[in-house]
């Protein structure tokens, strides 16, 4: 398979790496993938000793007309967004940085292979959008190289991107390239006093017409009756571009602009989960992310949400044993409920991720015995 244009070579190889991972095939032990830590949450625990990819960080290329970035897996999120910002730059899909138990910061290799991205993924597109090219180590510890730098490079399937998600259970990470884009000249936020139904009625008319909407986040916490329902939407753009759209949509829904100043924390609190609703209200609640088709219509669940993506991602907060209803409401509309963080009594016997299709599941088994075939990394995380 030949190398990425301008990608690393043999000379940035990971031997310790590579090393590591043929110890465990050859002994046939699991391996934990893991990066900054900061979504061990995510899907069923794994056991197995770590393979810790922080070792291997550091960024082997910016090319700022080229608008791509290459670097190493176990990079800081914040390293790579700081070059990037200094170049007027961005990771358009948004990534969440979640804090961990030992408080250090997420890896870029750990961004893709969550698959997570943040209040702008309706538009802007999701993490795997953004996926160029990867090098990564499979189960029998070859070094595999998939895509490259430039956006109409691949011929067949594209395993580079469908690592976005895999939560590690395709192969450790070594290398990314990603594509960036600047940073918008304009952004403002609007805020509409609105409940949830005329919310979204109001997002589905904006979707339809040439507005430079980027990111909406409806939220009415219902443990907290005195708390207004509220609709925020960001805006960015071309400075004209934005202006106007300012001026049409708080005459058309009556809302009012925001300051930036307390608009941006506030978005970046909405990424990363911080606001106030995420904070749990009982301990033997769990938080689910339900992920719709933007036109659904408000659910008949009682229980406390906030919406993103314009209708098309929803938390809330419910027990474990609500599954199967929370499941069966996302399901009447062609949609799907994830088990996102477990109560503190864990969630026993309820799957974290929906069952598959019975077609998705040929191709996840087709995909594991390609490139792991003895189900070292992170087996069951993904149920």
């Amino acid at each position: 398979m030949a190398a990425m244009p301008n990608s690393p070579t043999n000379e940035d190889r990971p031997q310790h790496l590579i090393e590591q991972v043929q110890a465990a095939s050859a002994a046939r032990t699991p391996l934990r993938i893991r990066g900054g830590n900061t979504k061990a949450f995510l899907g069923e625990p794994v056991q197995g000793p770590p393979l810790d990819t922080r070792v291997w960080s550091g960024v082997v290329s910016h090319e700022p007309t080229e608008l791509v970035i290459t670097v190493r897996a176990g990079t800081p999120l914040a390293e790579v967004q700081a070059v990037l910002a200094d170049k007027g730059q961005h990771l358009p899909f948004d990534p969440p940085c979640f804090a961990s138990v030992s408080g250090d910061g997420a890896t870029i290799g750990g961004v893709v292979a969550a698959g997570l991205a943040g209040p702008a993924r309706a538009t802007a597109g999701g993490v795997r959008d953004f996926v160029l090219g990867a090098q990564f180590i499979d189960g029998r510890g070859h070094w595999l190289t998939f895509g490259g730098q430039v956006m109409k490079n691949v011929a067949g399937y594209d395993v580079s991107r469908a690592l976005a998600g895999s939560l590690g259970t395709l192969g450790v990470i070594t290398h990314l390239s990603l594509k960036v884009l600047p940073v918008a000249p304009a952004e403002a936020t609007l805020v509409f006093p609105l409940g949830q139904r005329d919310a979204l009625e109001q997002l589905h008319r904006w979707g339809g017409q040439p507005l430079p909407i980027n990111a909406s986040c409806w939220v009415k916490d219902v443990t907290a009756p005195d708390q207004p329902e509220l609709l925020f939407v960001r805006l960015r753009g071309a400075v004209a571009a934005v202006e106007s759209a300012c001026e049409r949509m708080v005459r058309e829904a009556g809302g009012q602009r925001m300051d930036n100043a307390q608009a941006g924390p506030d978005w970046a609190a909405c990424r990363d989960q911080t606001l106030p609703f995420f904070n749990s209200p009982s301990p033997d609640l769990c938080l689910w992310r339900l992920s719709l088709p933007q036109t659904a219509p408000v659910l008949d669940l009682p229980f406390a949400q906030l919406i993103e993506w314009q209708g098309a991602q929803r938390w809330l907060w419910a027990p474990a044993s609500a599954a199967a209803q929370i499941r069966a409401a996302a399901a009447a509309v062609q949609g799907h409920a994830t088990l996102f963080r477990a109560g503190a009594d864990g969630a026993p016997g309820v799957r974290r991720f929906d069952a598959e299709s019975p077609a998705l599941q040929a191709i996840t088994k087709r995909l594991r015995e390609a490139f792991d075939p003895q189900g070292i990394f992170n087996p069951g995380r993904m149920g």
